[in-house]
């Protein structure tokens, strides 16, 4: 396959994130978004966060402020899952070493 034709085969960008808290934490645990005026959601039982990652004007470039960390659970545990929406194939990308 001739270089310049490789793109199509990647999966674009990832264009929206999906989080899903599945317990309660006794303290701690937050996703804090810092370029968003610091806000911050704590964990709670069937809470779920979708976030774009990317701008709308430019669905190529990543949103900044979109950035994100995980606090510290202080105490208990925390379970989450995420889920992660992209352009284009990404399973198939990924299959043929596109990653």
């Amino acid at each position: 396959m001739p270089p310049h034709t490789i793109n199509y085969l990647l999966p674009g960008a990832r264009i929206l994130t999906v989080f899903l808290y599945l317990n309660d934490v006794e303290a701690g645990g937050g996703t804090e978004f810092p370029y968003l005026h610091k806000l911050t959601v704590m964990p709670k039982k069937g809470k779920a966060l979708i976030w774009p990652s990317v701008l709308n004007e430019d669905p190529n470039k990543k949103d900044g402020r979109t950035m994100h960390q995980a606090l510290r659970v202080e105490a208990g545990i925390k379970y989450g899952a995420n889920a992660w929406l992209h352009q284009g194939d990404f399973k198939d990308a990924f299959a043929r070493g596109c990653h």
